[in-house]
């Protein structure tokens, strides 16, 4: 019951906040700048409001108060997403609000999000002992030792900045993600961990109210606020579930658009060519005559391949 009520109070609370944080995004004119290189298309998005990722970030630390208020693990993931969250929101705030288009320096968000993903990563590695991480394909347990703090780190560095890659379509994030979430739901549900399931499904209830305004045409934009979040909260419930080998293939689609990143940025530095019409991937197919929902649906589709696979 209490995880049902989880994604209930996600859902309702994202509801309920979106019509009251678009309206005030606008009167705070914190709307979402777009570039000229990109899609032509995408030129009609500007002014569009961002930061909305507080609207389904809300219910998350609500439904651990309400339903899962002792429970450690619940207030560490917690901690964990919503800290990634405020990276995101100073990010965000610096480039549409102090108008500085860089938001914040590299190297500022990047310890910014070693240190947070650190303190996590001690944390469950001091107070909630490991038998090792979980081998894809059920090859069984790899005993980590002294790796496991690092991998854990490097999961949530890795996939943080891999659904901020993702979150360039409507719905596109909120979708895949929400996707994923719904797996370690049903993860936590066959490991009768009742504080890993309240927070997936807080999330996952409040991913699906968010999209009935961030689907095309978008109303407002999640933003680095929601994408750093989703990607560390995603990780983080890969590690207190002993998963994070995992997450590349349940979270296939971001390793797609990462590397479509990577393979573009080297390809052009080594030949002068590039591989894709532009990167990250789902751009590539919009410019190939794609409609944006098309991609949407045909990438939501990946994402579920990807969990489904995980999960077999």
């Amino acid at each position: 019951m209490r995880e049902a009520a989880a994604g209930l109070i996600g859902l309702v609370v994202s509801l309920a906040l979106a019509p009251v944080v678009i309206p005030m995004l606008r009167r705070l004119k914190l709307g979402q700048q777009v570039r000229n290189v990109g899609p032509q298309a995408h030129l009609k998005k500007r002014g569009t409001p961002m930061m909305g990722g507080v609207i389904f970030l809300a219910g998350l630390p609500m439904a651990v108060a309400v339903l899962d208020p002792a429970s450690n693990r619940a207030w560490a993931l917690t901690l964990l997403t919503l800290g990634y969250g405020l990276i995101g929101f100073a990010d965000d705030f610096l480039k549409v609000a102090l108008k500085r288009p860089l938001g914040l320096k590299a190297r500022e968000k990047l310890l910014l999000q070693v240190l947070i993903a650190a303190a996590f990563a001690w944390y469950v590695y001091r107070f909630l002992p490991s038998s090792g991480y979980v081998l894809p394909f059920h090859l069984g347990r790899l005993p980590m030792g002294w790796w496991y703090g690092p991998i854990a780190v490097l999961a949530i560095l890795g996939t943080a900045n891999a659904v901020n890659i993702t979150d360039g379509l409507d719905g596109l994030a909120a979708g895949a993600t929400a996707l994923s979430y719904a797996f370690f739901a049903l993860m936590a549900a066959k490991m009768r961990s009742t504080p890993v399931a309240v927070v997936a499904l807080a999330m996952t209830g409040g991913l699906v109210g968010f999209l009935r305004v961030n689907l095309h045409p978008a109303r407002v934009f999640m933003g680095d606020t929601g994408s750093l979040a989703l990607g560390a909260g995603l990780a983080g419930l890969a590690v207190v579930t002993d998963t994070p080998l995992l997450l590349p293939v349940i979270g296939v689609l971001f390793v797609l658009e990462t590397l479509s990143v990577i393979i573009q940025v080297l390809s052009f530095r080594l030949t002068g060519r590039r591989v894709f019409r532009m990167s990250p991937l789902h751009h590539h197919f919009e410019l190939g005559g794609w409609s944006e929902e098309r991609v949407v649906a045909v990438f939501w589709l990946v994402s579920a391949l990807g969990a489904v696979l995980a999960w077999w």
